[in-house]
């Protein structure tokens, strides 16, 4: 409500683009998180991690319910062509991305980091957690630590956050076209990115 406020008298009370209003609160809770945890880290020796582990457990369950529950299956039967075009679009790329980049951009357990990020790809978070889960249900490798460290950055930005809300205010200021030609520029420079500089990264 704060940020929402703040918008209303600063930019957007002469620009009429409002962006804070469509940010989900998901983001803002991911920062919370993190701050809580930054202080919490100092009394690390009073915090039980297996009481925490459980916790972390319940909430992951109960995220994946929620998502699954709020699917709305009329909004498919509307647009079904569409989301048909789409979904085998997407399918063909996100597998692409799981099979070609994911080995060539993650140096190490690709395969269980991999899952996590075609599973959002494809969906939601939720999604991709689930996914984790199913690939790694005992957490013995480092890919849920290292997808909720990618949700730091992917999250706040892209993931419903500021580029996701400002990506239509954008589009019909400058038009598709530049826009299109924007978002590539940067697929672009994060593949390069994940293929030549994080890939060639060897654990030690």
């Amino acid at each position: 409500m704060l940020f929402v406020w703040l918008e209303t008298v600063t930019w957007g009370a002469w620009t009429d683009v409002f962006l804070f209003e469509y940010i989900p609160l998901f983001p803002f809770a991911m920062i919370g998180g993190i701050i809580i945890q930054l202080i919490f880290t100092k009394y690390d020796e009073t915090i039980d991690r297996g009481l925490i582990n459980r916790i972390q457990g319940l909430a992951l369950d109960i995220l994946i319910v929620s998502a699954l529950a709020t699917l709305a299956l009329s909004v498919l039967g509307t647009y079904f062509v569409p989301f048909i075009i789409l979904s085998v679009g997407g399918i063909l790329l996100n597998v692409f991305g799981f099979i070609y980049l994911a080995p060539r951009m993650i140096p190490s357990y690709w395969f269980e980091r991999g899952m996590g990020d075609f599973g959002q790809a494809t969906g939601v978070a939720a999604t991709g957690l689930l996914l984790m889960k199913v690939a790694d249900p005992d957490n013995k490798s480092p890919a849920m630590t290292a997808f909720g460290y990618k949700q730091i950055l992917f999250e706040p930005m892209v993931g419903g956050g500021l580029v996701t809300a400002a990506s239509v205010p954008l589009i019909f200021q400058f038009g598709p076209v530049p826009f299109f030609i924007g978002v590539c520029i940067l697929m672009i420079l994060s593949w390069a990115i994940g293929v030549f500089y994080f890939g060639k990264q060897t654990d030690n």
